[in-house]
């Protein structure tokens, strides 16, 4: 399969912004750069007139490229540097040498076009977040996995179960590729785009996708979490805060914790105890 690349020419005051709209046109990854952001999308999804009619308004001009499967390795490979969230995690390709010092976990990603290698804010905040969580024992889901980095830190922090869904091939793939690379046993992961099908509940329940599917999906999320479990969102901008969390809260959530990293939140939910 092949993917267009779109490269704008976007100043960090439209970048979020910009993120947050095109991941709703089923653009899957994003490249910023200091001057510019580069955004992927299959080719069979691509609609340039949806396109041109998001970027009009921000007077945002952009040139495209077509990527080839066989070449986006090479691509993401040149331009992936390792991250770390503290002392906590450490994310590396298999090609970069071990941290020093080790954080207390490290997780190997394949730097494929999955969205959440760790260096987006969205990712990164719920890595934090995650910090604080007692996991071990837990059951997790993990809804719009992408890479898979959440479900596998999950079983290195000790879960009982971490089971995780996408709706895109390509991320479910990425998925398994990455827990074979981290020698996990407890993930398991299959594609689907929705929630109604899942049975059983959760301790803790992951999400971080965007504003519209976390809106959508609410009442199906506090089905899955158990009384006394966890809900931990992000993929939200500051402006869209209110509304998540009155919709969380009409669900029967509470809100806990908040996390903002270069203008996204994080926030964490938990269920009273019955």
């Amino acid at each position: 399969m092949s993917y267009i690349a779109i490269t704008m020419r976007a100043g960090a005051a439209h970048t979020d912004l910009l993120i947050a709209q095109l991941s709703e046109l089923k653009y899957e990854g994003f490249e910023e750069q200091p001057d510019a952001l580069i955004a992927y999308i299959p080719a069979v999804d691509f609609d340039e007139t949806a396109l041109e009619a998001e970027l009009a308004p921000h007077g945002v001009t952009y040139t495209k490229e077509t990527i080839e499967q066989t070449n986006w390795n090479a691509l993401w490979e040149s331009n992936f540097e390792p991250v770390q969230v503290d002392d906590f995690c450490g994310i590396r390709a298999d090609f970069h040498p071990p941290f020093h010092p080790q954080p207390a976990y490290e997780i190997i990603i394949t730097p494929k076009m999955a969205f959440g290698t760790g260096h987006h804010a969205t990712t990164a905040s719920m890595i934090k977040l995650m910090q604080g969580l007692e996991i071990k024992g837990k059951s997790v889901f993990d809804f719009g996995t992408g890479t898979g980095i959440l479900a596998i830190l999950a079983e290195m922090m000790g879960a009982a179960t971490s089971d995780a869904i996408d709706y895109d091939e390509w991320s479910v793939n990425n998925t398994l590729e990455n827990v074979a690379a981290n020698g996990m046993t407890k993930v398991k992961v299959w594609q689907a785009d929705k929630l109604d099908a899942i049975t059983g509940k959760y301790d803790i329940l992951l999400a971080n996708i965007n504003y519209n599917i976390l809106l959508q999906f609410m009442g199906d999320m506090k089905n899955l979490v158990k009384p006394g479990g966890k809900l931990l969102l992000s993929g939200i901008l500051p402006t869209d805060e209110e509304n998540i969390a009155a919709a969380a809260v009409s669900n029967g959530f509470i809100q806990e914790g908040r996390i903002e990293k270069d203008n996204w939140l994080a926030l964490q939910f938990y269920v009273p105890e019955a």
